[in-house]
């Protein structure tokens, strides 16, 4: 009774923060004396994680005033070099937590008192923490003013509201706390098919992708380009589909909020983006088609789930939304794509079930090791060992490394210590760290400067990394 009864309140709890929605009539508008216009969204998907709010645009100049959306008070302050740079966290007396990113400076008492920690603790970067008592806030309260701080592109304000229990990011814009003007339904790319095929030991092979090119009809239907004639699949296999979404009297791209696709009529798949917490984050990785996403200007999504990722991003999953049609059978599908202000798109075409023999077989890469993400994996070739936790890869998945001698252009003070090792593919996505350690002959008078570094397209970049022991280790969410 015990095990049923807690399992209950697990549901419950899990259930009652999902199903929580703002109230609009709660908020004013974060930052005075801009049109409302918008260069990000909620839930875009970038490198290693969903983007956490929206980004105002303030005019392209910094000093807007930032006000208190709701009454509350300010519980956090941070300044650090990157992220969000100078940000301000509210506690709201509603329960809702605001997050003001890339600001220029905090208002007066709260910028002196910064400064006073930064000088006591001979800190550049600071994360200070408060009592409701300490700095009440009104709404309408002027709080700090925007800037362009941290990793910002250019002078914004970055913008969240959370639960504050759970810390579960809302969808400011498909809840209606913030409405842009939006009368522009999303753009439908490309499409893609893979077929999918899985060995003995549970390790799933791909085909490369077949891709097909779009046609817009009229705002908001599109066709492939090939016209009527059927898009020929195999006994297994899942689309995935390029998108990208606009804004009225802005040029920036945006994600969507959902897609969704049906087989003659029944939906059998469904993406949503209406909220998340940070520890999920890095499942964008397994949203996206991932080696196709990092190549792309557009949302490039996966209309499958992933071994490994979690069943939140999916309110419907039928069959893994996998293809598996009988030989000969014709099926109608209708991909529909929506943003966070409700303009839909539509695309809708056949298939045909192709003739068995040419069906896509996997077979087994006899040169590599197989991983199994539920488990840790380590392998030691020459100089390099790499150690994987479990779960760090998505799916179980083929390992292979391998070495050659370092030929890249170094900077003229940089000393190359150890051949080039290829760990993986560049475009597996990881979720969490895995470590490398490489082993290498280090004059005494280099060791406290050695690092890792990886090379992309003849490019290097220095991640870092520790000697000790004759070795350099590494861990890292990068492989190559």
């Amino acid at each position: 009774m015990r095990t049923i009864l807690t399992l209950l309140a697990a549901a419950l709890t899990a259930s009652a923060a999902r199903g929580q929605r703002l109230n609009p009539d709660d908020y004013i508008y974060p930052v005075r004396d801009v049109p409302g216009l918008y260069s990000a969204n909620f839930g875009e998907l970038r490198p290693g994680h969903f983007h956490a709010g929206i980004d105002i645009k303030t005019d392209g100049v910094e000093g807007k005033a930032l006000v208190a959306v709701a009454d509350g008070h300010v519980s956090r302050v941070v300044l650090q070099p990157g992220g969000y740079g100078r940000a301000v966290y509210l506690t709201l007396d509603n329960g809702v937590t605001a997050v003001y990113g890339h600001l220029r400076n905090f208002r007066d008492d709260i910028e002196e008192h910064v400064r006073s920690e930064r000088y006591a603790r001979r800190a550049n970067s600071v994360d200070l923490w408060f009592e409701a008592g300490r700095w009440p806030v009104a709404q309408g309260d002027t709080i700090g003013w925007s800037g362009n701080s941290g990793s910002s592109m250019g002078p914004h304000l970055h913008f969240e509201l959370r639960d504050t229990p759970t810390q579960r990011l809302h969808n400011l814009v498909r809840e209606g706390v913030i409405r842009p003007k939006d009368n522009l339904p999303p753009r439908i790319m490309r499409l893609h098919y893979v077929e999918i095929d899985t060995l003995d030991d549970g390790t799933p092979v791909r085909s490369r992708p077949h891709t097909y090119a779009v046609v817009r009809e009229a705002e908001g239907r599109y066709r492939l380009a090939r016209g009527d004639e059927a898009v020929e699949v195999g006994r297994r296999g899942y689309f995935v589909a390029e998108v990208s979404d606009r804004r009225n009297d802005v040029q920036n791209t945006f994600g969507v909020w959902r897609v969704q696709a049906a087989i003659d009529g029944e939906p059998y798949f469904e993406y949503r983006m209406d909220g998340f917490t940070h520890d999920l984050s890095r499942c964008c990785d397994a949203v996206s088609c991932y080696p196709v996403q990092v190549a792309s200007r557009n949302e490039v999504i996966r209309l499958t789930r992933l071994d490994g990722c979690i069943d939140d991003f999916y309110p419907v999953l039928k069959n893994q939304a996998l293809l598996t049609p009988s030989e000969g059978q014709s099926q109608q599908i209708r991909i529909e794509a929506e943003d966070d202000s409700g303009n839909r798109s539509i695309l809708e075409f056949r298939t045909i079930r192709q003739p068995a023999q040419r069906d896509f077989r996997a077979v087994c890469d006899s040169t590599a090791l197989i991983v199994d993400n539920r488990r840790p994996f380590s392998h030691t070739a020459g100089e390099a060992s790499v150690h994987i936790p479990a779960g760090v890869f998505y799916e179980p998945l083929f390992f292979s490394q391998s070495s050659r001698p370092a030929q890249f252009a170094a900077a003229p003070s940089v000393a190359v210590l150890s051949p080039l090792y290829s760990i993986l593919d560049y475009d597996t996505p990881l979720h969490t760290a895995a470590t490398v350690t490489i082993r290498a002959y280090v004059p005494q008078n280099l060791q406290p400067h050695t690092t890792l570094g990886f090379v992309r397209k003849g490019k290097v970049s220095y991640a870092g990394g520790k000697y000790k022991n004759g070795a350099v280790t590494l861990s890292t969410r990068t492989l190559g």
